[in-house]
């Protein structure tokens, strides 16, 4: 539904999110966070402030959450780590900032934003992105911080045996924004895959894949990487809204489909110019939510809701 006014969409993830298999309290707990993340996000809009600044409040919201796979609560690599990837793009301008395998920032979004903010470069990873987040007074975190018990288990049990965590039950974190200048802006934000090795980078901190937003759409995507990257999820989906002239709806949709013939699965946040927005998913539920400038926020967590 199009908006006059600012509008904003969250996500904490997608998979098999099924109504009686989820425990009451893990329920809760996401609701809680993409509520608080939506407030967050809401108040920067509401105040007048941009796009830009209400996604990264947003993310940063659910990053600091342990409900959801991304900052503190980050999955553990197959060496036991949290490496976190987070990207963020203004569509007024298509800047971008993204961020790979960073180990010390607290917030991973904002970092994405300093690099955005200081233009020379648009993705810095590892080492490099850490010293960044240090040069430029972002504020750091021990790896203690990251650790939650939950995630650690999770290891235990397939991160050690080298098993990825393919069900994706656990979910990146992203935020679509529309503000009262009719900018767009989209985040998101993870810790990837548990067990994943080699320096495995997803398509969340990569432009055109997890994350994308212009002048016609802004995207922030979840699911198994790999596919959306071989697609081009998020550019395609903007390609579709501004030459084809498709609804966005119809464009996530179609590129799910295309995903999907090469065996992949996830979701997809969408806004388009005039502040609809909207979530596309092909597994079983996603964490979502949204609020638009005189509505009520709502949450969804199940495929039958919303």
């Amino acid at each position: 539904m199009a908006q006059t006014g600012w509008a904003l969409a969250v996500h904490g993830g997608s998979g098999r999110i099924v109504r009686g298999e989820v425990p009451p309290a893990q329920a809760a707990a996401a609701r809680a966070g993409l509520s608080a993340a939506l407030e967050a996000g809401a108040a920067v809009l509401g105040a007048g402030g941009s796009a830009l600044n209400a996604v990264e409040a947003a993310v940063r919201v659910l990053e600091d959450d342990p409900a959801f796979n991304a900052g503190r609560g980050a999955v553990f690599s197959g060496e036991g780590r949290n490496e976190l990837d987070a990207a963020i793009m203004d569509g007024a301008g298509r800047r971008a900032g993204a961020v790979a395998g960073v180990t010390r920032a607290r917030n991973p979004v904002s970092l994405a934003r300093r690099v955005l903010e200081d233009g020379r470069h648009v993705l810095l990873s590892g080492h490099g992105a850490d010293l960044f987040a240090e040069e430029h007074g972002l504020e750091l975190a021990a790896l203690a911080w990251f650790h939650t018990d939950e995630r650690w288990r999770q290891y235990e049990e397939l991160g050690r045996r080298g098993v990825f965590d393919t069900e994706l039950k656990y979910g990146t974190v992203g935020a679509v924004a529309r503000d009262a200048r009719g900018d767009l802006a989209a985040a998101t934000s993870t810790g990837g895959l548990t067990g994943k090795r080699w320096g495995r980078i997803g398509d969340s901190p990569l432009i055109g894949a997890g994350t994308w937003a212009d002048g016609s759409v802004a995207v922030s995507a979840t699911g198994s990487g790999e596919h959306f990257i071989r697609v081009a999820a998020a550019h395609s989906i903007a390609a579709r809204v501004a030459l084809a002239r498709e609804a966005i709806d119809a464009a996530g949709r179609a590129v799910l489909a295309d995903l999907g013939a090469l065996g992949g699965t996830g979701g997809l946040l969408l806004m388009g110019a005039r502040g609809e927005g909207c979530f596309a998913f092909t597994t079983p539920g996603m964490h979502r939510g949204r609020v638009a400038e005189g509505g009520t926020a709502a949450v969804m967590l199940y495929g039958d809701e919303g």
